[in-house]
C-alpha cells in the first residue's frame, strides 16, 4: 500500500483522529515520517497539558511500519517494548520526526540473515513549537527474517 494512502487512513483512524494526532508526512520510500499532536480541549490532562498517553501514542507505530515496508514481506517486524520520559509539559502543537537510513536497514538485514531475531531500540523525541524536548520515547522492535526466505 502506498505511503500516502496509509497516511490518510491513519489520520481518520479513530484513536488518532479523536486524540488530535495527525500524520503530516510519510515519504514515498517510507524513510521519513512527521507526526503532530494538536492540543484540543478534549485531549488534555487534569492540569491542561497534553495527555501522556497521547504523547506516546503519536510515536507508537512510526518505527515498526516504516521498517516493515522497507524490509519487505520476507521479514517479521513487531513492537516488543516501549518507554517514555516526560521532560516538560506539552502545550500547543507538538511533533515528532522519524528518519530511517540505509545503515539501519543494512544492520537489520545482516543481523537476521541466518534466521536469527534481533531486538533493537529506536529513540524519538517529541518537540514543541520552539524545538524544545517535551518527551523522549524509545521503542524496541523485534525483527526476524521469515523462515525459508
Amino acid at each position: 500500500m502506498r505511503a500516502n494512502t496509509i497516511r490518510h487512513g491513519m489520520n481518520l483512524w479513530p484513536p488518532f483522529l479523536f486524540s488530535g494526532i495527525h500524520i503530516t508526512h510519510i515519504s514515498n520510500d517510507w524513510r521519513h515520517v512527521r507526526v503532530e499532536l494538536r492540543k484540543r480541549p478534549w485531549n488534555g490532562n487534569y492540569v491542561g497539558t497534553h495527555f501522556g498517553g497521547s504523547l506516546f501514542a503519536m510515536t507508537d507505530p512510526f518505527r515498526m511500519i516504516p521498517i516493515l515496508h522497507c524490509l519487505g514481506p520476507d521479514y517479521i517486524v513487531w513492537d516488543k517494548a516501549g518507554e517514555i520520559e516526560f521532560v516538560k509539559p506539552g502545550r500547543g502543537t507538538v511533533h515528532a520526526c522519524f528518519d530511517l537510513d540505509n545503515v539501519v536497514l543494512d544492520e537489520l538485514r545482516a543481523a537476521t540473515a541466518g534466521g536469527e531475531k534481533i531486538l533493537r531500540w529506536f529513540d524519538a523525541d517529541v518537540l514543541d513549537a520552539q524545538g524544545e524536548v517535551v518527551a523522549r520515547t524509545r521503542k524496541q522492535l523485534y525483527v526476524r527474517r521469515k523462515p525459508g526466505r
